[in-house]
């Protein structure tokens, strides 16, 4: 997770998962919409997990 991403991950959540799939972006849209610290939040756990088999 690079400073970039945690920076656009504070300001526009949705943007930052973009490249993790529909789902998340699904996701962190709707916990965005339900408030923006459950966005940055969520946002910041799909960053932060590891993409190993």
């Amino acid at each position: 997770m690079s400073l970039p991403r945690v920076i656009l991950a504070i300001l526009l959540p949705p943007l930052a998962v973009l490249d993790r799939g529909c789902g998340s972006v699904i996701i962190v849209s709707l916990l965005t919409l339900a408030g923006w610290v459950p966005g940055v939040i969520g946002a910041l756990v799909i960053l932060n997990k590891n993409e190993t088999p």
